[in-house]
């Protein structure tokens, strides 16, 4: 250990620096071949919005000007659209950045949080990084377990982490059984439910947290335009909660923390359905697509309710990751997760999830 690492703090020594796939660009040099397709990022196959890129380049001539602070424009946008007071939301730099805002303003060596097992890995980090308590309930089917996550809050517990969808596993919880969990823990517990996914889901028992807010003031909900917005490259997010928490976060929150263009894309974008439509139209063909293939591969696979599915392929996944990287196809390997027989893959466009289909066949036959 040199001095510098004695020097930080322990929680920041025990975390490992998250691992974000490489680049085309690079892969393609790598290997020496082309036309490479990412299905790893769980980011959007129809591209940037025709109408972000629009925006942002009515923005350019302002670069020399800091964004607006309070971002103003997006928050009275996002407020009419989900019928919620601006006082109510935070923007972030993806909803990451609110992720890890929310286990700095609760969090302290003193107390601790609660996570799923296989849930999102930033949970653990944030938490992990203060040098605060990590609970840790196992999981029913690879997804959280509501019943045992109640039964680890205690008296020091401050927050609950809650994917829903759940990323990498695709699982998905019903509002009612969320309720329940709500009513179940004490108000002074906080509960974040990360709805990254939201947009994708078209479960019958599945609703947004939003419509239980006006009942539970320790409920926050946080949520991207990564995803189904197509910005991930712009990182903007944005959670919304009761005014008091709000106040909270935005006291710690940097006062420039969402760049002038992604601000012109977001607002934007959420007056472009068309693109929002045609992106929901393509992941659930794309899911049904991926799994009907699947199942005459005799492949098992979690039920999503996002845009992507985990895969088991029965044996140490890192090999056959290298086989598809091989084949031209980047994918996500989740041992991170304690799921190293498993590789998550984003639905892509017809063609991409049709060759990504005829590369399994393949590693399977070798």
């Amino acid at each position: 250990m040199t001095i510098f690492t004695s020097l930080a703090l322990p929680g920041i020594r025990g975390l490992s620096p998250y691992q974000p796939g490489k680049p085309i660009e690079e892969l393609e040099r790598e290997l020496g071949i082309s036309n490479i397709i990412k299905l790893a990022s769980n980011e959007n196959p129809l591209g940037a919005p025709a109408s972000a890129i629009a925006a942002i380049g009515k923005a350019l001539p302002d670069l020399a000007l800091y964004p607006d602070g309070s971002a103003f424009g997006l928050k009275q946008k996002l407020a009419l659209q989900l019928s919620v007071n601006a006082s109510q939301i935070t923007v972030g730099n993806g909803s990451n950045e609110l992720l890890d805002l929310i286990a700095r303003v609760f969090l302290s060596p003193d107390n601790n949080a609660v996570v799923s097992r296989h849930a999102f890995i930033v949970y653990p980090i944030a938490v992990n990084a203060l040098g605060s308590a990590l609970k840790v309930a196992e999981a029913k089917n690879l997804g959280h377990d509501l019943e045992k996550m109640a039964g680890l809050v205690d008296e020091n517990t401050r927050l609950v982490f809650i994917a829903n969808p759940n990323n990498p596993t695709g699982n998905w919880l019903g509002i009612a059984e969320i309720e329940k969990f709500l009513s179940s823990i004490p108000e002074s517990v906080i509960v974040v439910l990360d709805e990254a996914y939201h947009e994708y889901v078209d479960k019958l028992d599945y609703a947004s947290g939003l419509t239980i807010l006006d009942k539970f003031p320790n409920l926050i909900i946080t949520r991207t335009f990564s995803k189904a917005y197509g910005l991930a490259g712009l990182r903007v997010g944005y959670c919304i909660s009761n005014p008091e928490i709000a106040d909270l976060l935005n006291r710690l929150r940097e006062p420039f923390n969402v760049n002038s263009l992604a601000l012109a894309a977001a607002e934007a974008v959420l007056d472009d359905m068309d693109y929002l439509d045609r992106g929901l139209i393509i992941n659930r063909e794309g899911m049904k697509q991926l799994d009907a293939g699947l199942l005459q591969l005799g492949l098992p696979f979690i039920e999503s309710a996002g845009n992507f599915l985990l895969v088991d392929f029965g044996r140490d996944a890192m090999p056959i990751y290298q086989q598809f990287l091989q084949e031209g196809i980047i994918l996500r390997p989740v041992g991170v997760y304690e799921l190293p027989t498993y590789l998550r893959i984003s639905v892509g466009l017809p063609d991409q999830n049709a060759r990504f289909l005829a590369v399994c066949k393949k590693v399977l036959q070798e």
